[in-house]
């Protein structure tokens, strides 16, 4: 069992408990409430700002010029990638940047990002793999399974294109370049410090499932 297969089945509850999201599923046929995309998209883009340093400390803490460039490549996709989706949809939603940057976060986004962010500053490259492999493995699990459900969904008109860039061949390319860089990773990882890994991607896959929670609920 590689260490990704490992991971994903200690959290497989957790992960199958997105699918059936009222949150996600609204993505999905098309029924989510506006306001509860609108209120998500803002939280999610102050999200990616912490998450995109959750990626530099990879670099920092990177042993060898290869990790370094490929911590370094993650940065510039979600800064000039991954937000680009936020930055098209904050557009037709009306809602500036720097007004998004400006917003309060939710407490339950505060502490998904602090907790990385402690993973990032207290352990090493292999730890910061494992806690930002969650948000990005499941965002690609949920929109497959979405367009799998809903052949048409990435055409809907407004959500289509959250499920497309999710579904997207260049997002999937980018995860199998971090599953590979989390298995060289922790080639030589002891039981312990496999285990520590799991606690690591469980806690962040729960913090997954809260964020869906948060967004449905809107919760300050």
């Amino acid at each position: 069992m590689t260490t990704t297969d490992r991971l994903l089945a200690c959290t497989s509850d957790i992960w199958e408990g997105y699918h059936t999201h009222p949150f996600v599923r609204g993505i999905g046929d098309g029924t989510l409430d506006m306001e509860k995309f609108r209120y998500y998209m803002v939280q999610d883009y102050k999200y990616l700002i912490d998450y995109a340093k959750v990626f530099a400390l990879g670099v920092a803490k990177a042993q060898d010029m290869e990790t370094m460039g490929l911590f370094a490549g993650y940065v510039h996709q979600i800064l000039h990638g991954e937000m680009e989706i936020h930055r098209g949809y904050m557009k037709r939603l009306g809602i500036a940047p720097e007004d998004a940057e400006a917003a309060p976060a939710a407490l339950d986004n505060i502490s998904y990002t602090a907790y990385m962010l402690k993973v990032a500053y207290e352990g090493g490259p292999a730890d910061i793999a494992a806690a930002i492999l969650s948000c990005a493995l499941s965002y690609e699990h949920i929109a497959k399974r979405i367009v799998a459900k809903h052949p048409r969904a990435a055409e809907h008109p407004f959500y289509g294109e959250w499920v497309s860039g999710y579904a997207d061949e260049g997002y999937c390319a980018a995860n199998r370049e971090l599953i590979a860089l989390t298995e060289r990773l922790t080639t030589d990882c002891t039981e312990a410090q496999l285990r520590r890994l799991e606690d690591i991607f469980t806690v962040c896959s729960r913090y997954e499932a809260a964020f869906w929670d948060m967004a449905w609920e809107m919760k300050p």
